[in-house]
């Protein structure tokens, strides 16, 4: 069953939250509405559910338009599971009451104790079915509750942050579980999260948010790899920053020259780039010709990857990462070039290299965005 947002639009009094919305959901797809807190995705998670009244715009499930100006289906008409973030199962019911509760359409109650146990196999807790939710960890909860959204055959799933609750590494291992369940169930899914790692991990599709508006729509990979502004990119990760001015298609930098194509001369831009893109080599162990001297300040080690504070000193070589053509005289760049910088490296794993080494420092060309100053 396929969900169909189109033209929605809402707001609180004289402040809209969302503005120009339209989304497609295909049948086993998990989208990830993602954005910073008060962008507007819980809201849009609720105008789907039936929680909110529409103001602007349609819904479809399956063709079926579920709200409009005109209509607005009662939520337990809509046919779509809904995941708190706080679970909300009844303490006063075992996990299979809780798991049987929606299932007001089966009229057998033995049909609804075999479909809720079918469910509660699904997340692998059968085996808890006469147990009560005080009784259970949070990982075991989050379970149930997804049982329970499953149980009635829905043709949407909607989470509201359901991990958020959860310790770092039961997080890790439920949202991986719960994928699984999703996939396999072959539901259109609808999930909430403000963590672009979760997001990048659960969706086949994010959908970012901000201020109320869809700024980027694509695979992980995609809003990863090519972000089409500033906002996206440091969504996603820190990054490095430089600041400058385009002087004849290109920037001068204490790296060197950076490529601005698109830029009119004396517009002021930023230059991005990943920590893990910046390679650093031994001076002695063959560095690019593009690369430029630089000096180990710190190094912090993290799970999988140790960070490195580089210093780049203003001596910098001809040609950054996106220009072959040749240098010209060092009084034409602006003082900032002429600065050293500050920089981040993420590399794998241990850095062999003390602090205080001297190493040379590559940044990929096709890995750098560039960004009006204003966008960020």
């Amino acid at each position: 069953m396929s969900l169909i947002l189109g033209d929605i639009r809402h707001a609180y009094g004289p402040k809209t939250v969302l503005q120009d919305i339209n989304l497609e959901v295909q049948p086993g797809e998990v989208v990830c509405l993602l954005g910073p807190s008060g962008c507007g995705k819980t809201t849009l998670l609720r105008l789907i559910a039936g929680l909110e009244e529409l103001q602007h715009g349609r819904i479809l499930i399956d063709d079926q338009v579920i709200a409009d100006q005109h209509r607005q289906m009662l939520p337990e008409r809509r046919g779509t599971g809904f995941l708190f973030q706080d679970f909300a199962l009844f303490p006063h019911l075992t996990v299979l009451q809780n798991t049987m509760f929606g299932l007001t359409a089966v009229a057998s109650k033995g049909a609804r104790r075999q479909k809720a146990l079918q469910a509660l196999e699904q997340v692998n807790m059968r085996d808890f079915a006469e147990v009560y939710p005080h009784e259970l960890s949070g990982g075991q909860q989050q379970r149930v509750a997804l049982a329970r959204a499953l149980a009635p055959s829905p043709r949407i799933i909607l989470l509201d942050e359901p991990f958020s609750s959860l310790d770092a590494r039961l997080r890790v291992q439920i949202r991986d579980q719960t994928l699984h369940v999703l996939k396999s169930s072959g539901v259109a899914t609808v999930m909430v999260t403000h963590d672009p790692e979760e997001a990048m991990f659960m969706g086949d599709r994010i959908v970012l948010m901000h201020q109320g508006r869809i700024v980027q729509t694509g695979t992980p990979v995609e809003l990863y790899s090519k972000p089409v502004n500033a906002f996206v990119t440091t969504f996603f990760s820190d990054v490095n920053v430089i600041r400058g001015t385009v002087r004849g298609g290109q920037v001068a930098t204490p790296l060197g020259r950076v490529a601005s194509a698109g830029f009119q001369d004396g517009a002021e831009i930023e230059i991005m780039f990943r920590p893990e893109t910046v390679q650093v080599f031994k001076t002695d162990a063959g560095s690019p010709l593009s690369g430029v001297p630089g000096e180990v300040l710190a190094t912090r080690l993290l799970p999988g990857a140790t960070l490195v504070h580089l210093r780049i000193a203003p001596q910098a070589p001809r040609n950054f990462v996106a220009t072959n053509a040749p240098d010209t005289a060092s009084d034409n760049l602006p003082a900032n070039a002429l600065e050293s910088i500050h920089l981040h490296a993420r590399v794998p794993c241990l850095f062999p290299m003390p602090e205080g080494a001297h190493v040379h420092v590559h940044v990929p060309m096709d890995q750098v965005y560039v960004f009006p100053a204003e966008s960020s």
